[in-house]
C-alpha cells in the first residue's frame, strides 16, 4: 500500500501531531492526498515549548488546520507514579482526548506517525494506540525512519534532520514519582544545553545527579564547551556526568 492509496481509503483524517520528523512528514503527505485533515497537538508539562513552536510553524507552512489542546496530565496519579506502564496510561489519556476533540470536529479516523522502524511489541504506549484503533499509515506503508528522513529532505521540510525527541518524563528513572518541578528543571536545563550548541542529547536526572547522553559525534563538542555546561548546570545538580556509551 502507498500513502496515496491509504488516503484514498481514508480521505478524512485527524492526525495526532508531535512535530517530530515522522508526524511532520505524515502531515505533509496528508496535505497532498487527504480530502480533509486536522492536526491535533496536545500540550502537557511533558512537552517542551519548542515542540509546540515547531508544530505551529509546520502547520502554517503546509496550510493545515492545527488544534492545540492544553491537557493537565499531572492530574493522573497512575501517570505521575512513573511505573513501568506510565507510557501506556499517558498515551491512553492523550489519545482519548484527541479522539474526543476529533469526533466533535467530524473526524472518525485518527492516525499517528509510528513508522516501520518503530518496535511495537515491547512498548506499552503502542498497546494503548492499538486498543483505540489508531492507524499508523507510515508503518502500514512500510516506510522506515531512514526512508522518511530522505523523503522529508526531498520535500523541503525543516524537520528532516530534527533529532528524535522523547517526552521530558523519560528523563526520570522508572519508579521515581514525577513532579512538575522536575519537568521544569529538565526543560530549562535542556534549553540551555541546546543554546550552547548541542543537538541530539538527553539530560537524565536522578535525585540531585544529572547524566548527559549525547550522540557520539557530539563528544568533542561537549569537551569544547565543558566549562560552559558546568557553569550552567552546577547550581542545579550535585554531580554532572557524561555517558560514554552515547545515544
Amino acid at each position: 500500500m502507498t500513502l496515496r492509496e491509504f488516503f484514498h481509503i481514508h480521505p478524512k483524517v485527524a492526525l495526532a501531531f508531535s512535530s517530530g520528523v515522522d508526524s511532520s512528514y505524515l502531515l505533509y503527505e496528508c496535505s497532498r492526498y487527504a480530502n480533509d485533515i486536522r492536526a491535533y497537538f496536545v500540550k502537557t508539562p511533558f512537552q517542551p515549548r519548542f515542540e509546540l513552536e515547531d508544530a505551529l510553524r509546520m502547520a502554517k507552512g503546509l496550510n493545515v488546520k492545527l488544534t492545540i489542546i492544553e491537557y493537565d496530565i499531572i492530574k493522573h496519579p497512575e501517570v505521575m507514579a512513573n511505573g513501568p506502564l506510565r507510557c501506556y496510561y499517558c498515551k491512553q489519556k492523550i489519545f482519548s482526548t484527541i479522539l474526543n476533540y476529533a469526533k466533535k470536529d467530524g473526524f472518525t479516523a485518527l492516525i499517528d506517525g509510528t513508522n516501520a522502524s518503530d518496535k511495537t511489541s515491547d512498548r506499552p504506549g503502542m498497546r494503548a494506540l492499538e486498543e483505540m484503533n489508531v492507524l499508523s499509515p507510515l508503518r502500514l506503508c512500510g516506510l522506515d525512519k531512514d526512508k522518511i528522513t530522505v523523503l522529508s529532505r526531498e520535500a523541503g521540510l525543516f524537520t528532516w534532520n530534527k533529532p528524535a525527541y522523547a517526552c521530558l518524563a523519560t528523563r526520570i528513572p522508572t519508579g521515581t514519582a514525577i513532579e512538575n518541578s522536575m519537568l521544569e528543571l529538565i526543560e530549562k536545563s535542556e534549553d540551555t544545553l541546546r543554546s550552547l550548541g548541542l543537538r541530539d542529547f538527553r539530560l537524565r536526572i536522578s535525585g540531585r545527579d544529572a547524566k548527559l547522553q549525547v550522540d557520539r559525534k557530539e563528544f568533542l563538542t561537549v569537551m569544547d564547551i565543558r566549562e560552559k555546561i558546568l557553569d550552567a548546570l552546577q547550581e542545579s545538580f550535585s554531580e554532572i556526568t557524561l555517558d560514554l556509551k552515547g545515544r
